[in-house]
């Protein structure tokens, strides 16, 4: 199952890391400024967040084997159009679709991981679910620098088209049946919560992508969207937790497990450190070192080998010594090598540069895989899809609302001199610096070592794995 899923998801994965290296490049091909392409990235962020909290709703109405294909379905539609896609409005358009089917397949494939695990060797299971992140990171800018380099634009997006055919035949022939029973209670869309959290959370981006120049936070055009959008989260908190006799959107409940609840919230730093630097990584190589698409993605496999190096390690000590130790660890190496970035000039040498990524990369696998595993402790089975849609959506909204080009784009508007470009970009990774140093002490909050089962359970569990 693990590895049929993951063929699916690697088409989501390197969709990301793989536009992420284009957009300088997508920016010139399309004649419209990195302000407007950097939505290229956004939107697609944010119709998977409004996608996102649907995911268990629909998986009880169709289960989970026909809403993966379907997903599959709508991400390859997504991504053919994206390749059509005639200027910079009509491709952040497309890019929405894709994100609509993405938001679907993400927590998905973890909770139909964590349902098939019964919450058994849950270090080593988020080690194999994470293998699609992993690989992203590696493999995603070097295709994206190499079909920028060999062919146009266009073939970002088809090459995704493979992925997504293999990844749906596989899931026709391997993916367990589990379509409800036709006289089951049918799950009922909590559309109110729908229409208060989406749009919610989509406003409030809106109004951080728009702090730029000097006017900042002070603008109408940013603080409108801002309250509007907390305000309509904050009406979706107390509707929920009203919700006695049918379900909400998403089942905010669950935070009373310290475990989710800490886990979530280092998803979101998580996901300011991860995704904003996927962003601004190729950036900073391309307008302050003079790099190519091809060359700034080279320069970054180093950060995805370090994920991939952690992965097996990371699950290990999840494990043994329980999400705790592994991600204080794990973002107190990622905050470190962070800093060199941050110091870095234009004269800085690219060797120390490729060596703080990775083990930037190193901290980061193992602090993603330790918050991811520490989510679904102590969760019963119909619990697992809100608790994945909750973890996943707590990194898309770190990852969006917390992008590093946002400050970037701040602190960049005025500079017209390569120093005053790299000074920026400095500031922009010093907000990065100190994000992810602030979940170092938060990570006190996750569990410890795990406690073994009673020697009965550990009997009946050996029992059942025979």
């Amino acid at each position: 199952m693990a590895f049929t899923l993951i063929v699916g998801a690697l088409a989501v994965v390197f969709d990301t890391t793989v536009v992420s290296v284009a957009l300088n490049d997508l920016a010139g091909e399309l004649d419209a400024p990195l302000s407007t392409i950097q939505w290229v990235s956004t939107g697609y962020l944010l119709a998977m967040f409004a996608t996102m909290p649907i995911a268990g709703w629909a998986q009880s109405r169709l289960g989970g084997k026909r809403l993966w294909i379907a997903a599959l379905g709508i991400f390859l539609l997504g991504s053919i159009l994206c390749a059509l896609a005639w200027n910079a409005a009509a491709l952040i358009a497309f890019r929405v679709v894709q994100g609509v089917g993405g938001g679907i397949m993400m927590p998905l494939m973890i909770t139909l991981i964590m349902q098939a695990a019964k919450g058994r060797n849950i270090g080593r299971v988020m080690a194999a679910v994470t293998l699609p992140a992993s690989l992203g990171p590696i493999l995603g800018p070097v295709l994206g620098g190499l079909i920028l380099h060999l062919a146009d634009w266009h073939w970002l997006f088809l090459v995704n088209v493979p992925f997504c055919a293999v990844g749906a035949w596989l899931a026709r022939r391997n993916l367990p049946e589990d379509r409800p029973a036709p006289d089951s209670p049918r799950a009922r869309l909590d559309v109110i919560g729908l229409f208060l959290l989406s749009p919610g959370v989509a406003a409030v981006i809106y109004g951080l992508s728009r702090v730029e120049g000097s006017a900042g936070f002070a603008a109408a055009e940013i603080l409108v969207p801002l309250i509007g959008g907390l305000a309509l989260i904050g009406g979706f908190t107390a509707w929920a937790l009203t919700r006695t006799t049918t379900g909400a959107l998403v089942d905010l409940r669950l935070f009373r497990h310290r475990a989710l609840g800490s886990a979530a919230g280092l998803g979101f730093l998580a996901g300011i450190t991860l995704y904003g630097a996927m962003l601004l990584l190729p950036l900073y190589f391309q307008q302050v070192r003079g790099q190519d698409a091809l060359g700034a993605g080279l320069l970054l496999i180093p950060q995805g080998v370090g994920v991939l190096c952690s992965r097996t390690l990371a699950g290990k000590y999840t494990d043994r010594l329980g999400s705790r130790r592994v991600a204080l660890v794990g973002f107190a190496v990622a905050a470190a090598a962070t800093v060199p970035f941050a110091s870095a000039t234009a004269d800085t040498g690219e060797v120390l540069l490729m060596a703080a990524l990775f083990v930037r990369g190193v901290g980061l696998g193992a602090a993603t895989i330790a918050l991811t595993g520490a989510a679904y402790i102590g969760l019963a089975h119909r619990e697992i899809p809100d608790a994945g849609i909750i973890t996943r959506v707590s990194q898309q909204i770190g990852g969006s609302v917390g992008t590093a080009a946002v400050v970037l784009q701040h602190t960049t508007a005025d500079a017209h001199t390569p120093g005053a470009v790299a000074d920026g970009f400095g500031v922009a990774f010093g907000w990065s610096v100190a994000f992810t140093a602030i979940a170092v002490p938060l990570c006190l909050l996750l569990p410890g070592r795990p406690t073994p089962p009673p020697d009965g359970r550990q009997s009946k569990a050996r029992a059942h794995a025979r």
